[in-house]
């Protein structure tokens, strides 16, 4: 587990065999949303009891059993938290969104932002999360060294490019990178560290993007 003090409220759980579950919380206000928590919510739901932090929103960067399965014991632990996710993949999801989100739209975690980027391309309706300006939850849309796949129901390779290329790599290089799995070289990077080594944001044209192995 990492966890990010300061000016980064955050905690990095790893769950399963690499998948990442996060857990956004202010310490001041002893607020909290659990990010993707995967097949098993246990490690994200331990850290709200240890740090007596109250869970506001269960967040699904997407629709994929793999970061949205234990949603439901989640949402039954703690029954006022709200579950927040696209429209596009709410449609796909057994559990009911309360909020949907889009490009552009804000909640507040306590007094940490979270702003929502519509990012499709590994499903209809991937999002990232951009927590106060500086760290970049980006669910399977980016990971360190790589891509989300495109080729799973619902993926879209120009859509893809089009999320990478149009709106994450737009963000400030010193925004720090938290991916869905950790199939990197280290479970974190700078998105400019990102911009520089990626092969995936180093293609310069969709042709070049769609020849990547």
């Amino acid at each position: 587990m990492q966890v990010h003090g300061g000016s980064i409220a955050l905690a990095q759980l790893r769950i399963g065999f690499d998948n990442f579950c996060y857990v956004i919380y202010c310490a001041t206000q002893k607020k909290a949303a659990i990010v993707d928590p995967g097949f098993d919510a246990t490690k994200a739901l331990a850290f709200l009891s240890a740090h007596e932090l109250t869970l506001l929103y269960i967040i699904l960067t997407h629709y994929h059993s793999d970061h949205t399965a234990d949603a439901q014991r989640v949402r039954s632990t703690v029954p006022a938290a709200k579950v927040v996710c696209s429209k596009e993949d709410g449609q796909r999801l057994s559990l009911r969104p309360d909020i949907e989100v889009s490009q552009g739209s804000a909640l507040n975690v306590g007094t940490v932002h979270l702003e929502f980027f519509l990012t499709p391309g590994h499903t209809p309706g991937g999002i990232c999360i951009l927590v106060d300006k500086k760290a970049l939850l980006t669910g399977d849309t980016l990971f360190i060294g790589d891509c989300g796949r495109t080729d799973l129901p619902g993926g879209d390779l120009s859509h893809m490019f089009h999320s990478l290329h149009d709106i994450l790599m737009r963000l400030p290089d010193d925004v720090i990178v938290y991916p869905g799995h950790d199939y990197g070289e280290t479970p974190f990077d700078t998105l400019g560290n990102q911009k520089r080594t990626n092969k995936t944001l180093q293609a310069k044209t969709l042709k070049e993007f769609s020849m990547i192995p």
